[in-house]
């Protein structure tokens, strides 16, 4: 059984940082292609950053230059570091594994934006 399993979510002021892990199970995570996408209240789900196997990692214009995804092959583990946070970033952040046969999406983690 698969499992991603978010954790890091929480209240920060604007300018601050938060780092986001996901812990994955289930998959052969070193050769998952990972990513984390975010969903705002009233809007749907969007990309945030991807990270594939070989260490390549992409990101969305929103959140170029302060967001790092990064990977723990050894631990199973998917971060991101989120830095100058921007109350627009305040979204669940969800945590992705593609395995091009299957997808797997975690439960959500709250990151709250706000002074």
């Amino acid at each position: 059984q698969v499992r991603l399993v978010e954790s890091g979510g929480g209240l920060v002021q604007p300018g601050g940082s938060l780092r986001l892990s996901c812990t994955g199970s289930g998959i052969d995570f070193s050769r998952t292609l990972m990513a984390w996408y975010r969903r705002a209240p009233g809007t749907q789900r969007e990309w945030v950053a991807t990270i594939t196997a070989y260490d390549d990692t992409r990101y969305a214009e929103s959140v170029r230059g302060r967001f790092t995804i990064t990977r723990d092959n050894a631990k199973n583990t998917l971060h991101l570091q989120m830095s100058r946070l921007k109350p627009e970033d305040t979204a669940i952040y969800y945590c992705h594994a593609d395995q091009h046969t299957a997808q797997y999406w975690g439960q959500g983690a709250q990151v709250t934006v706000s002074s």
